[in-house]
């Protein structure tokens, strides 16, 4: 099946070469039993990936079941997944079969597979391994010959890194990547996605579509689309539905988009490399940098002409001659040689420390601003919430 043919059939749109290269690799594992971990942000389509890739397999036929790991409370998903015996907790009121049973010879997609319970991925790896799990109250080991396919908006090798996540199961899953891009990545396609979904909330609401004009276009471009397909498809709906007239202009489509503005430079930046948010604050840093630098060398220049206008005692003796440093008079002997490494290497050490209690007090008022929700609080210091979460345990700040 060519890939124009796989997008009609799952309503893919798009024509991006990040999204074509994903779904070309998703079609060329599909008919083998090799386990595949999709990455992907939030909103993204991860789930009808795993479609295409189940239903491009020889276990089409068979059982395919999509569970969100992060919808399931800790001291449940044991049951879910593996089953249970009755009477093996309150509640156990029969026996039941898990969704590794249920899908056996078919497939089993977990979504936010990074949020599983350390205890629960000891269990899965047995499953990747062995096919073998065993149901919660029971010592009967259980066969089962399903696919696996995971998906995950973490980075998992750093949760890996800091201890939230096994390494061996980690690379068990990741037997094939697929990653697919967020929508801001995507260029072109993010206006067509606006018209099918304004042509498809038209057919069901009888109404006429939603157009925008040439000034809103550029906006629906260069937005930053944090919540990716979903976002966009919720607010074509909003539009759709609250604004009377058809054709949308600047104005009114930033109305549904308040971050706008916040999202916008780093959008608009024009580079040739991908640009990390880490890359971003630093560069911001440096910048402040520079204008210390600047402001340091006027104040010392400054300095200069106050000590030759107010200095008229001669030295004290003729070994004593009058030095300035950090805007201060001292006496140095001039028997003694300068030390200009240690006068250097301290103000660099200041410097640094200053950088970094800017950088820790910006995270701060982020954070205080947003009653600690990291989320909104790294949208708004420009940079990831993985990096934001980094900052606050290296600054070791607490709210």
């Amino acid at each position: 099946m060519n890939l124009e043919a796989v997008k009609a059939r799952f309503g893919i749109i798009g024509n991006s070469p990040q999204l074509n290269n994903a779904l070309e690799r998703a079609l060329r594992v599909a008919p083998t039993d090799l386990t595949v971990l999709i990455n992907g942000e939030s909103g993204t389509g991860k789930e009808i990936f795993a479609q295409v890739i189940h239903y491009n397999s020889h276990r089409k036929h068979n059982p395919y079941i999509a569970v969100n790991c992060g919808a399931i409370p800790e001291g449940t998903i044991d049951s879910e997944l593996f089953g249970h015996v009755k009477g093996s907790f309150t509640g156990a009121y029969e026996d039941r079969k898990g969704y590794f049973e249920v899908a056996n010879k078919g497939t089993i997609f977990l979504d936010e597979v990074g949020e599983l319970p350390q205890g629960t991925q000891a269990k899965l790896l047995r499953v990747l391994e062995t096919g073998e799990f065993i149901r919660v109250g029971s010592s009967k080991v259980l066969k089962t010959d399903v696919r696996i396919i995971a998906a995950t908006n973490k980075n998992l090798k750093e949760e890996v890194n800091k201890g939230n996540f096994r390494e061996d199961l980690f690379y068990r899953l990741s037997t094939v990547p697929i990653y697919i891009p967020p929508l801001r990545e995507r260029g072109q396609d993010i206006f067509l996605l606006f018209t099918k979904f304004a042509l498809d909330f038209a057919e069901k609401y009888n109404m006429t579509p939603i157009k925008l004009d040439e000034e809103a276009k550029k906006i629906l471009l260069t937005y930053h689309w944090p919540g990716n397909v979903r976002q966009l498809k919720n607010i074509t709906e909003q539009i759709s539905i609250i604004e009377t007239d058809r054709i949308i202009n600047a104005e009114t489509l930033l109305k549904y988009l308040p971050d706008y503005h916040e999202h916008k430079l780093p959008v608009l930046a024009p580079t040739k490399e991908n640009i990390s948010d880490r890359d971003l604050m630093y560069k911001f840093l440096i910048d402040i940098k520079k204008d210390i630098a600047e402001i340091k060398e006027a104040i010392k220049l400054l300095g200069t002409v106050l000590t030759k206008t107010q200095i008229h005692q001669p030295p004290l003796n003729t070994n004593q001659l009058p030095i300035k440093y950090d805007e201060q008079i001292f006496m140095q002997d001039t028997s003694m040689p300068p030390q200009p490494d240690k006068i250097e290497k301290n103000e660099i050490v200041k410097e640094n420390l200053s950088l970094a209690d800017m950088e820790k007090e910006l995270i701060i008022k982020a954070l205080e601003k947003h009653r600690g929700k990291r989320r909104p609080a790294a949208e708004e210091l420009g940079i990831s919430e993985r990096t934001l979460y980094r900052k606050i345990k290296e600054y070791g700040i607490n709210l």
